[in-house]
């Protein structure tokens, strides 16, 4: 098997009772007979662990099956981003051991992760109690996951397929040969994506299910009927207002203007509601909301403030366009662009989460920005979603949901910062990133520093696919995302 990407800690040790109480149920054993699992760098040839796992897969796959006539080693073995995960005795015996790394050595690393030489040594096979095969089998899959794999595969030898059924994979392709020996290539799913999506929106389609206008379901914002107005509120997480108040101000604006952008709206005024234990404690909310809306050009009309309370900030916004941009305006056949800053980095406490453009731009680039498809813009889309809280793929999954569609992303070909993996990407909440989609050849929203890119298209199937650069799919959302449904009526440009 295979997984992972570094950088990875030389030593780090697992009590194998605590691994099989947390990936698959703690196995009883006789006392004595605790194992723990260890990890190392695949390229250092030198390190005990890595030399172990070798001696075994030279005993097993050489030795005793015959697969290969001389050694195993391999690309993977220089990859400086594979590891290994080794188990041993308390003795320090190796009973057995596992490769970890991106599919293809040598090139960027997609999130695209396979196992490879699960070896167990023949007396390690037969010890009472303790499944090293198994445990190796779910502490590889642990550790994908926790670095953001979102592929996860393994050419499997036939007789083993059973086993690896029984740990959740999947078989994705049909048995070939290798050395003689019947491998079945198999998928572990990896739902990372599909948890944030549940965590963050499922529950929405039983809660406001019907209070949307007509045209204009799952939207950032709502257009007030017989003006053109269009409003947005957000409130922002009360543990984030109490640890970082004036980060949680500047946010509060950030969220409505985007989601006034996406609605292809201009900002003409914001009201804010906040709460804290103290007047110093909202003074800082304040001091972060008023250097935001100067910076985006937006006047704060009003609001409510509340001392003694608390932490807690909803900020609303009015933004001004004849003619809506919906986020359900989608059509089977539409291509999928992303626009985003990618110039920027993980906001000081919120790494893998919170990703800051914006508070180092110049004004007039946050501007440009925000009116890349308002209503002074050259070119309008079809559809537009400002990606939030549910992460890049799952806000494309709302955008299909509402369109009645489904939609499939091309993982090598949307656009990244320089330095961050692809699931914290597809996961996290950018400073500024919208989708749109349109008809093939229709041009990109002009977005002042913000790069934009085709990566994807709308399908007829429900959910997201991620598409992979071997041609391959794997199913990121599962269907629809909040359970709002499909727009009523489509709105014209």
């Amino acid at each position: 098997m295979t997984v992972l990407d570094g950088p990875f800690p030389v030593h780090s040790a697992l009590d194998l009772a605590t691994a099989e109480e947390i990936l698959g149920g703690l196995v009883r054993r006789p006392a004595g007979r605790d194992v723990t699992i260890t990890e190392a760098p695949a390229a250092d040839a030198t390190h005990p662990d890595v030399v172990a796992h070798r001696a075994l897969r030279r005993a097993v796959f050489v030795d005793e099956q015959r697969v290969f006539d001389r050694d195993d080693l391999d690309d993977v073995d220089t990859d400086p981003r594979a590891v290994v995960l080794v188990a041993r005795d308390p003795d320090g015996t190796a009973l057995g051991g596992v490769r970890l790394g991106p599919a293809r050595p040598g090139e960027p690393d997609l999130g695209w992760w396979t196992g490879s030489r699960l070896a167990v040594a023949v007396d390690g096979r037969r010890r009472a109690g303790v499944r090293v095969g198994a445990t190796l089998v779910r502490a590889a899959v642990a550790r994908a996951e926790a670095a953001g794999v979102l592929r996860f595969e393994a050419d499997v030898q036939a007789p083993n397929a059973r086993l690896f059924t029984r740990l959740g994979w999947e078989t994705v392709a049909p048995s070939r040969t290798v050395g003689g020996v019947d491998h079945v290539r198999m998928r572990r799913p990896m739902d990372r994506i599909q948890r944030l999506v549940d965590a963050t929106k499922a529950p929405l389609g039983d809660l406001v299910a019907g209070m949307a206008p007509a045209g204009f379901v799952g939207d950032d914002g709502a257009p007030v009927p017989g003006s053109d107005v269009v409003a947005a509120c957000d409130a922002i997480l009360p543990a984030m207002v109490e640890r970082d108040p004036e980060w949680a101000g500047w946010c509060g604006v950030l969220v409505n203007v985007n989601d006034l952008a996406a609605m292809g709206a201009r900002p003409v005024g914001l009201l804010d509601a906040v709460g804290g234990r103290d007047a110093a404690a909202v003074g800082r909310v304040l001091h972060g909301l008023r250097a935001a809306a100067a910076a985006y050009g937006v006047p704060v009309l009003g609001g409510h403030t509340t001392v003694d309370v608390p932490a807690s900030l909803a900020v609303t916004a009015l933004g001004s366009t004849p003619t809506p941009v919906p986020a359900g305006g989608g059509r089977a056949g539409h291509r999928v662009r992303l626009t985003a800053d990618l110039d920027g980095a993980w906001r000081p406490g919120y790494t893998g989460r919170q990703f800051d453009t914006t508070s180092r731009r110049r004004p007039e680039d946050l501007r440009a920005m925000v009116g890349a498809i308002g209503p002074d813009a050259a070119y309008r889309p079809a559809a537009a979603k400002d990606v939030s809280m549910a992460g890049l793929v799952g806000t494309l999954g709302m955008l299909a949901e509402a369109s009645g569609t489904g939609a499939v992303l091309d993982v090598a070909a949307v656009p990244r910062p320089a330095g961050v993996g692809v699931a914290d990407w597809f996961t996290c909440f950018p400073g500024f990133a919208l989708l749109t989609t349109d008809e093939p050849g229709a041009p990109l929203p002009a977005a002042g520093p913000a790069v934009g890119k085709g990566c994807g298209e709308l399908t007829d199937s429900a959910g997201v696919a991620l598409r992979w650069p071997d041609g391959e799919t794997t199913t990121a959302v599962a269907g629809p995302v909040t359970g709002l449904g499909t727009a009523t009526e489509r709105t014209d440009r």
